[in-house]
């Protein structure tokens, strides 16, 4: 009687834990929405930054939130215009007025050759993306009348807004799908029953669901503009890998329980018991690792920080909580066919016991061809490029692109974006000679002006984000700097300026790879003396925490050598985007150190019964399988960011499946299970593990 009370109370606990879980999630999805903070600027920068100094500038001109759509205009066989074609055009584009700013479009300007015609349509950006990604669509339908022989482009600002905004339409959708059927696919091989797949996948899918719709409250609640697109994108998967990595880990261990004890509920609890410290450790690594990007001068790593943080956090929840209650309600006819009785053999592990056995017979010689397979992947990235321009960040051409390009082949290639010189009305004149002096740049003419603020507009030769065009940018700062009385007063929240300030999106572009490489310098060690911390308070040492973070950094440094391998002479991506170091950088560290923990933690435990080398032997052998399918679970999960058309996207999606790889089946099961049996008890130094019998069955 007392074990039908017990088996009772059990299964009512677990069953008002999924009551709370779903409560909690009818509570999260009733939370009110905040308005959306503004975004600091269009980069994303901080008012440091001249970019961003001349977009406050800029509101203090009259029509300040006026930005013209280019229309774009050639023949299809690349011959000059006629004059028929000309006549066509101005009949044409009248029809552009009433979808103008102050309803007034200005003639056509023909380039020098003659081959390319541009108007430039002024739309009004003050209703948000929407609104000018709409605008932009009806000026391209106005122009669909036109002669079929006839090229008819849209881009500058507005038109790139637009088409990025189309980028992400259905993209959600799409990628749930996608990594939803991946996610389901590789749980199906792994487990290798119909039923128990089903389990982990729809808990996964809930919580990341959750973590979205969690997100839309939390990230405008702390100030910081949710713009969506890549930061659901980066979260969505980052939930879906690490909460089905934990998963994977906690049924492991549960199944290995299963064998030893008849009472589920008995089981679980002490899978729970060895599982919540490696998944504790693992989501807090990943969540300080993440949180550092609260750090950076880019808004949108911030917003990504707190939105990965809060998946972590959500996905660990779910693991230790709602997924064995789950299981133990279920019961062992879950695992069918291949269910787990007491006394029964296990059926894993055995490859990676013998891959074990062969490491520890030459732990040395296999330890350096390791090494070296590494070091020789992270050659590979000695040519590597970094800055992408416009034109450049989208893997499917959209029009503003294709248009941007056809302009740049008649036109000086900084056309669709000039440069904005603000400076004081009086100085314009000696602004605008400084700004023509300066080589690389094409033109400079007074723009709008203001009481107290006005504009110079610079044209450049070079096209926006290349090293010719921020050369030129360099210089030109330079130049209108020193021109006395130059200084317009300073925006709110900036000391006094001491001259001209150059801004733009050209210059915003410059000014974010800038910002970029700052991050860098300060992020990368702060990460790597985090995770080390964690490590050392897990471990209780030193050597294992140092050199398990040295692989970890090894195995980021190969992924991205192979990665640029990869990009640079199969893809054909002309550089990495100045975000991707970073990011993959904070993925990498944050994520490749959660296999470590795992097999380390399960070594350290058996250490205590069989001494270091054997403890080691043991743990890869149980957490072999198990690693590796979360590890080729997370590497796949991450390469579903391909499926959307933003190369920069596809670049973190495809380092980091590579540095999850090598870490899951090179770093993990051959480089740290050779230093451990190289190193012996001296692994754990200063910490010492003395092994001892292992207790009576």
């Amino acid at each position: 009687m007392p074990a039908l009370t017990r088996v009772a109370g059990n299964r009512l606990a677990a069953l008002l834990t999924l009551v709370a879980a779903i409560a909690f999630g009818v509570v999260v999805f009733v939370l009110p929405i905040p308005d959306n903070p503004a975004p600091v600027s269009a980069t994303g920068l901080s008012e440091q930054w001249q970019s961003t100094q001349v977009e406050r500038l800029q509101d203090e001109l009259p029509a300040s939130d006026v930005q013209p759509a280019i229309v774009v205009v050639s023949r299809t066989d690349g011959a000059p215009l006629t004059d028929t074609d000309q006549t066509t055009l101005t009949s044409g584009t009248t029809a552009l007025a009433p979808l103008a700013a102050g309803g007034q479009v200005a003639p056509p300007q023909l380039s020098p050759d003659g081959t390319v015609a541009l108007v430039a349509v002024p739309v009004d950006t003050t209703d948000g993306q929407e609104a000018v990604a709409d605008r932009v669509a009806q000026i391209r339908a106005a122009l669909t009348d036109l002669p079929t022989d006839l090229t008819v482009e849209v881009t500058g600002a507005p038109a790139f807004t637009a088409d990025l905004t189309k980028v992400f339409e259905g993209a959600d959708t799409t990628l749930l799908a996608v990594t939803a059927a991946v996610v389901a696919l590789l749980l199906l091989v792994t487990y290798r029953s119909p039923l128990l797949w089903m389990v982990p996948l729809a808990i996964v899918a809930a919580t990341e669901q959750l973590t979205l719709r969690a997100l839309d409250t939390i990230i405008p609640a702390v100030g910081i503009n949710f713009a969506g697109g890549a930061v659901t994108g980066i979260a969505s998967v980052l939930v879906f890998g690490a909460a089905t990595n934990y998963a994977l880990l906690l049924i492991a261990r549960y199944r290995e329980e299963l064998r030893r004890e008849e009472d589920r509920f008995v089981a679980m609890r002490a899978a729970l018991r060895r599982t919540a410290e490696p998944i504790l450790a693992s989501g807090g690594t990943v969540m300080l690792g993440v949180l550092t990007l609260l750090l950076s001068e880019r808004e949108l790593n911030r917003a990504l920080a707190v939105a990965c943080a809060a998946g972590i956090l959500l996905a660990m929840a779910s693991a230790l909580l709602v997924l064995p209650a789950a299981l133990v309600l279920l019961g062992r006819g879950l695992f069918w066919p291949f269910v787990p009785h007491v006394g029964s053999a296990g059926r894993e592990g055995r490859i990676w016991g013998r891959l074990g056995a062969a490491v520890i017979r030459r732990p040395a010689p296999v330890a350096v061809l390791a090494t070296l397979l590494l070091a020789g992947l992270a050659l590979g990235g000695l040519g590597l490029r970094t800055g992408l321009s416009e034109t450049e960040q989208f893997r499917v051409q959209p029009e503003a692109v294709t248009g941007a390009q056809t302009l740049a082949r008649a036109f000086p290639a900084g056309t669709t974006q000039p440069v904005a010189v603000m400076t004081s009305p009086d100085a314009v004149p000696a602004v605008t000679d400084a700004a023509a002096g300066v080589p690389g740049v094409a033109s400079a003419r007074p723009g709008p002006a203001g009481p107290t603020v006005a504009q110079v507009d610079v044209v450049l030769d070079a096209e926006p984000g290349t090293q010719a065009a921020d050369r030129t940018l360099t210089e030109l700062r330079e130049a209108v700097a020193a021109v006395p009385g130059s200084a317009p007063p300073a925006p709110a929240g900036v000391d006094d300026l001491t001259g001209a300030v150059v801004g733009g999106t050209v210059a915003g572009t410059y000014d974010s790879a800038q910002a970029d490489a700052r991050d860098l310098r300060l992020i990368l060690p702060l990460i790597l003396l985090l995770v080390a911390a964690v490590l050392i308070l897990l471990l209780r040492g030193l050597l294992a925490p140092v050199l398990l973070v040295v692989t970890v950094v090894a195995s980021y440094f190969a992924s991205l050598g192979g990665a640029w391998l990869l990009f640079d002479h199969v893809l054909g991506f002309p550089a990495l985007d100045s975000t991707v170091p970073l990011l993959a950088f904070v993925f990498l560290v944050a994520l490749g150190v959660d296999y470590n923990i795992f097999l380390v933690t399960r070594a350290r435990e058996d250490a205590r019964t069989a001494g270091t080398r054997d403890g080691m032997l043991s743990a890869l052998r149980v957490t072999g399988g198990v690693i590796t399918s979360a590890g080729i679970l997370l590497a796949a999960v991450f390469a579903v960011l391909g499926v959307l058309p933003l190369i920069t996207l596809t670049q973190i999606g495809i380092i980091v499946c590579l540095g999850v790889l090598l870490d899951t089946l090179l770093v993990r099961t051959v480089v740290v299970p050779a230093l451990a049996f190289l190193l012996g008890e001296r692994f754990w130094w200063p910490g010492q593990i003395k092994a001892t019998a292992p207790p009576p069955q």
